[in-house]
């Protein structure tokens, strides 16, 4: 099995960040990396040009780690409320999950990914919970929700 290396020009998962250099099969540097435009062959003149690339990286993960923190103090505001149906005994019908907050947030303009939520179970019971949401690596928010039982909103009204 022949290995290269390549210098990547943008982020690719699983595999690393521009200005890596790293050692991937030839085939796949070959017919996907190079032609995609997603790396440069590892030369001698192309690893002088390394220092741009690192420029251009360092760039862009400061210009996300910004928007991750604007985006965290943005979700730290928000008090979203949901209502589930409770029977007479006590005993909640449904639950509010992952997806219910995620449908939530982007009720409220915010858009993040769905597993960013580290919701361990759905949440069954009335009352207030905190969450954590993971924006970015370094940058988590904590979100709380409030749940309700439709029987006490209608006692309320």
């Amino acid at each position: 099995m022949a290995l290269t290396e390549v210098i990547l020009r943008e982020k690719i998962d699983n595999l690393g960040a521009e200005a890596d250099v790293v050692k991937v099969k030839a085939g796949f540097a070959r017919n996907y990396l190079i032609p995609e435009g997603k790396a440069y062959e590892a030369t001698k003149g192309n690893l002088r040009q390394i220092a741009n690339l690192q420029a251009a990286r360092a760039k862009r993960e400061t210009e996300e780690l910004n928007d991750a923190q604007a985006l965290a103090t943005k979700i730290s505001r928000l008090k979203p409320k949901f209502t589930l149906e409770v029977g007479k005994n006590g005993k909640a019908f449904g639950s509010v999950t992952s997806i219910d907050i995620h449908k939530s947030l982007e009720d409220h303009g915010i858009t993040i990914d769905r597993t960013a939520i580290q919701l361990e179970k759905p949440l069954k019971s009335t009352g207030r919970t905190d969450i954590e949401v993971r924006i970015h690596p370094e940058v988590t928010t904590s979100l709380t929700i409030t749940v309700t039982a439709a029987e006490e909103e209608e006692a309320q009204a």
